[in-house]
């Protein structure tokens, strides 16, 4: 899915599209040069009854199905438990691409938990002088959503004339879970898309990401994330940079994990890493996991999250599916330290608790104190025993080095906010 192209960005030695934003919480902003600026936005979307845990263990569910999928080569296209009605995406990140020549702008889900594009949950794929329809058609379930349609390849826009040339494109015909956006823009490991065309099942979809680089848009195979913590329903608080590191959003240096070769993790930017409560307790020793940004919580392996309950003494409420500390717990409460390559991350008590200007958002009490660490629902020891999600994001920068199988962690201004 190539062609030649001429492309007038190649003279360039390095150029960075960066997704930029503005935040609410003052924010640093910055003229950079030779970056390409549009925004990111968060979004809380709990229209259904779903509550946020549940939907993240139906991902994690739809995630080692698929992994599994991929090593054996049997498809995969329904959801992991098969018996549990979609839902539409909780908490997510969204950002507006440009489809098409001339192009139709879509609302597109930022994914790195998988690696499908596709547009039509909402508005339909529009198709121009550019789309050239395969003979695939595209399947993909996500857990908590699913779609299936009509494979293109298609020109891609994602900046000021900035374009990306024969991008695999999935025009749905139909979809679930997906209200109030268009799609996905999918930008996990490539080897995501085996088995969701047919009848091309053993083909892979470059991503945006592989495109940009193969193409000669941008110098380095990777892509940057930055989000922000917010007290907003639906605020422009992150940034997506294609193709480079934007240093005005971290402080210090990055650190760089290979991805890890403990199957399934290492089917996604998986890497490996310990967790410790306060100065001495163990939560989980070093092991596998991921780094998605599709999923809302902290996860944790179910033996890891009873140690933690202990340590906090936190309780389950039925009402949010969520753990709950008190007031004086809250202020009790120590950080959390992430181990990764020989660095640690501190994550704050604040970092800890999900932001009480949103609790009866998700169904909350407004002066209850809940945590976003979340059950994994499976014991450690299985190859993906933590999932750093959005809630973790949102303190630390990070790099998708898809060049370097590697992924790249740092602090930011936000790392020890108060935000929540």
């Amino acid at each position: 899915m190539s062609r030649g192209f001429s492309n007038p960005f190649l003279s360039l030695l390095l150029l960075v599209l960066t997704l930029s934003v503005t935040a609410s919480a003052t924010p640093v902003v910055q003229v950079r040069e030779n970056l390409v600026h549009f925004p990111l936005a968060k979004r809380v979307n709990l229209t259904g009854s779903g509550k946020l845990v549940e939907r993240d263990q139906r991902r994690v569910r739809n995630l080692r199905a698929r992994a599994n999928s991929k090593l054996t080569g049997v498809s995969f296209v329904t959801d992991a438990d098969g018996s549990v009605a979609a839902e539409n995406q909780a908490i997510d990140y969204v950002v507006n691409v440009g489809i098409g020549t001339p192009p139709t702008t879509y609302s597109l889900l930022v994914d790195t938990g998988s690696s499908n594009t596709w547009v039509g949950a909402g508005r339909p794929y529009v198709p121009t002088s550019s789309s050239i329809q395969t003979h695939n058609t595209v399947t993909v379930s996500y857990g908590s959503g699913s779609f299936s349609g009509v494979e293109f390849a298609d020109t891609v826009s994602v900046g000021d004339g900035l374009t990306v040339y024969c991008q695999g494109v999935g025009a749905a015909q139909s979809s679930q879970g997906f209200e109030g956006v268009d799609g996905i823009i999918g930008i996990g490991p490539p080897d995501l898309t085996l088995n969701t065309l047919s009848p091309d099942t053993g083909s892979t979809i470059p991503t945006i990401t592989d495109n940009l680089f193969t193409q000669g848009v941008i110098s380095e195979h990777l892509v940057s994330v930055s989000f922000e913590p917010t007290t907003s329903t639906d605020d422009v608080n992150g940034e997506l940079t294609f193709g480079g590191i934007d240093s005005s959003k971290f402080t210090g240096s990055i650190t760089f994990a290979p991805i890890t070769s403990t199957s399934p993790s290492s089917e996604f930017f998986g890497i490996d890493q310990s967790v410790r409560y306060g100065s001495s307790t163990s939560i989980l020793s070093t092991t596998a996991g991921i780094v998605d940004t599709g999923t809302t919580l902290m996860l944790l392996a179910t033996d890891a999250l009873e140690r933690y309950k202990s340590a906090t003494g936190a309780v389950l409420d039925n009402t949010t599916g969520l753990l709950r500390i008190t007031q004086e717990q809250y202020a009790n409460l120590q950080s959390l330290f992430f181990t990764i390559s020989g660095t640690t991350f501190e994550f704050t008590a604040n970092a800890q608790i999900w932001p009480r200007a949103l609790n009866t958002a998700i169904g909350g009490d407004a002066n209850s104190v809940y945590l976003i660490i979340g059950d994994l629902s499976t014991n450690s020891g299985e190859g993906l025993d933590f999932i750093n999600g959005q809630v973790w994001l949102e303190r630390f920068y990070a790099v998708f080095d898809s060049g370097n199988s590697r992924v790249g962690f740092a602090t930011t201004p936000f790392t020890t906010a108060t935000t929540n």
